[in-house]
């Protein structure tokens, strides 16, 4: 059962293994070898695998990660049939040679050299696309490692300046994942505090949970040191512990020494060295193999339903994608943009509507937006049109004034009022051709929504057509909608309705003015009985004083200031008026009075015309430009785009799609794959 799971883990890593290690969506129990150059790590893996078949050199030799499997099987069942020799019971097979079994261990090392240099070059340059072996022996316990390149510091010979950068990168995409056991390899003849390998493991696993070190070089220790406070857990503890093994010195590779006699020597040294023969069973190779061995089938059966389920999650949310980005094959090209037209425009209806199933409760969208142009934006713009910000009391004066000609008006001028009114209500038109351009923007927001859709990230040629022509449909939209509000303006300073039951009459005006003037006047009071004296009262909109000539007119007035400079010998003189005659800035009562009867009848009409606009140019919009464009859409786009001689460019795929949709299906033939293999385990 144990063998089972761990090959279960095997079946899955091969899965995996055409997407590379960093497009793997699942993270597999794995054992991962880390340490520095000159730790020992090549000669761990091969003693517990027994055999010489990593290649061997100076500087970085393991250049891509090595995902080595371990099967152990029985002698004699190499191909299901007893009685093979020895020598076909080891052999090892290539992910990337399917189907060829090499029994050569020397040819091993050869074909990792050629497939290092394959994706390398020759150089001493790294690469993340690890190399698969399956080695099948009676000799080796079940077991998955990865054999990661040593950390170095310092670049030698052709080896890239950021060599250091590169690999440590490269190690922490490995050991990074929760799920990956990391077997820390460090000499026991230097310090374990600059040990790089466990340098590495703190950082991505301070508490030490998943992290078993094992100390090489044991043997060449000086004389009258050992390893066991560290052993003990007194210097760096882990939770998975330490085991010092012995390797081949240099000496002994040179000289062909065999892995069994190593073993065997190794074996011999702890079992007669007085610090370590107490516990020499916890010491060495084997031991090491079987402890690799049992943590990596508790951890798989720990894992395991975790992996299950994230196998289901990622498996349905790339099919999803996949479906998305669409089969190669929809129909025929005219029903293809057919289609894509009929949803393309349904959806922008949909989101002017507000009938779409993607609301947000987290901003406003579509045709909530638009109304918040008309009834927030517009509205308060309209609103804040002031008539008097532009025309002052003798503006209002000198317009009245000119208006009556070379006779002084009897009455308060009708002609001053409209022409005042005429040219304050010509302000509306900025404000209203504006709301047009914010609806216009609003439209195209619309547009560039329904455009983020997948469907049109696979046909770029046919997203960027639409985008094209509903623009330029909009652009001409543009047309009579601003004519409509432009007229709307224009209607409402041609004919100045007072005869609108809302408007104040002149009469009433009139009064009020009356009133607030007799109301601002101080109240003389007799000194002896305390009581208001009697005042003659002269009403300042008396027919008599309004447009005529009143006493007040000797001591001020509007042609007060033309004569304020001059004594009375030039009075007599009667000299020629200048050739420019301005008014005074001093009104006198009748003066004021009749400015502030304008001024409320300017204002009365104002507000009239203002909740006209407010209600009108809204509706001329909806009219012109939204519904129109939700009503003619459809038939502009068919009658642009549904054309046989462009379909076919229309439906060109983009780069991405094409990649995409290769990756997505690789990844969902992968996870198929695993999710088949993990099915059947408990």
């Amino acid at each position: 059962m144990d063998q089972h799971l761990i090959s279960t883990v095997n079946r899955l890593q091969d899965a995996f293994a055409t997407l590379g290690p960093t497009s793997n969506p699942i993270d597999l129990p794995q054992i991962t070898v880390v340490g520095s150059q000159s730790s020992g790590k090549s000669s761990v893996l091969e003693n517990i695998v027994g055999r010489d078949f990593l290649p061997r050199g100076t500087g970085i030799v393991t250049r891509r990660p090595l995902v080595l499997q371990l099967i152990n099987r029985p002698k004699g069942k190499a191909n299901g049939t007893a009685g093979e020799s020895s020598e076909g019971d080891e052999w090892g097979e290539f992910l990337h040679l399917p189907g060829q079994k090499i029994y050569d261990f020397g040819k091993i090392r050869e074909e990792i050299v050629r497939e290092t240099e394959s994706k390398t070059g020759k150089n001493a340059g790294i690469s993340a696309n690890p190399i698969n072996l399956r080695i099948f022996s009676p000799n080796v316990l079940t077991l998955t490692l990865v054999d990661l390149p040593g950390l170095t510091k310092v670049p030698v010979g052709d080896q890239p300046k950021d060599i250091e950068r590169q690999i440590k990168e490269m190690v922490l995409k490995y050991i990074t994942k929760p799920n990956a056991i990391i077997l820390a390899v460090t000499a026991a003849n230097t310090d374990l505090a600059n040990s790089d390998g466990l340098k590495l493991a703190r950082e991505v696993d301070p508490e030490g949970t998943r992290t078993i070190g094992v100390l090489t070089k044991v043997d060449l220790m000086d004389q009258g040191t050992d390893v066991v406070d560290i052993l003990a857990g007194r210097v760096i503890p882990l939770r998975l512990g330490y085991v010092p093994v012995i390797n081949r010195g240099q000496r002994d590779i040179e000289q062909g020494k065999a892995i069994t006699s190593a073993l065997e020597h190794e074996r011999e040294f702890f079992e007669n060295h007085p610090s370590y023969r107490a516990k020499a069973q916890y010491c060495g190779t084997p031991f090491l193999a079987r402890k690799l061995n049992m943590i990596l089938m508790h951890h798989i059966k720990a894992t395991l339903p975790d992996i299950k389920q994230r196998i289901q999650s990622t498996l349905s949310k790339y099919q999803l994608e996949l479906a998305q980005l669409g089969d190669n094959t929809l129909g025929t090209p005219s029903n293809i943009v057919l289609n894509v037209i009929t949803e393309f425009c349904n959806e922008y209806r949909t989101i002017l509507d507000g009938n779409s199933q993607e609301l947000s409760s987290l901003e406003l969208s579509g045709g909530a937006r638009i109304s918040f142009v008309f009834h927030e934006l517009y509205s308060n713009g309209v609103k804040s049109v002031d008539p008097f910000d532009q025309v002052k009391d003798v503006d209002i004066r000198t317009i009245l004034y000119n208006s009556s000609g070379s006779s002084p008006a009897l009455f308060v001028g009708t002609t001053a009022f409209e022409v005042i009114v005429k040219q304050q209500i010509k302000r509306f038109e900025d404000p209203s051709l504006k709301c047009v351009t914010l609806v216009y923007d609003e439209l195209v927001r619309i547009l560039s929504q329904v455009l983020q859709k997948p469907i049109f990230k696979r046909y770029p040629v046919l997203k960027e057509r639409l985008l094209s022509v509903v623009i330029q449909f909009f652009k001409q939209s543009l047309i009579p909608t601003n004519k409509l509000v432009q007229d709307l303006v224009s209607m409402e300073s041609a004919y100045i309705n007072t005869g609108h039951p809302d408007f104040l009459s002149g009469h009433r005006a009139m009064a009020i003015v009356s009133e607030r003037m007799q109301a601002s006047k101080p109240v003389q009071v007799d000194p002896k009985t305390g009581k208001p004296l009697p005042v003659a009262q002269k009403d300042p909109m008396s027919p008599v004083t309004i447009g005529g000539v009143g006493p007040s007119d000797e001591n001020g007035g509007f042609f007060n200031s033309f004569f304020a400079t001059k004594n009375k010998k030039k009075m007599a003189m009667m000299e020629a008026p200048p050739a420019v005659l301005k008014a005074s800035g001093v009104l006198s009562e009748r003066e004021t009075a009749e400015t502030e009867v304008i001024k409320l009848l300017i204002s009365s009409y104002f507000n009239i015309v203002k909740r006209t606009m407010i209600d009108m140019v809204p509706k001329a919009i909806m009219l012109n430009l939204v519904i129109f464009s939700k009503d003619e859409m459809q038939r502009e786009l068919l009658e642009k785009l549904y054309k046989s001689d462009v379909l076919e460019d229309l439906l060109k795929e983009s780069d991405f799609t094409v990649n995409r949709r290769k990756e997505v299906q690789k990844m969902v033939d992968s996870l198929q794959t695993a999710s088949e293999i993990v099915t059947g385990v408990n």
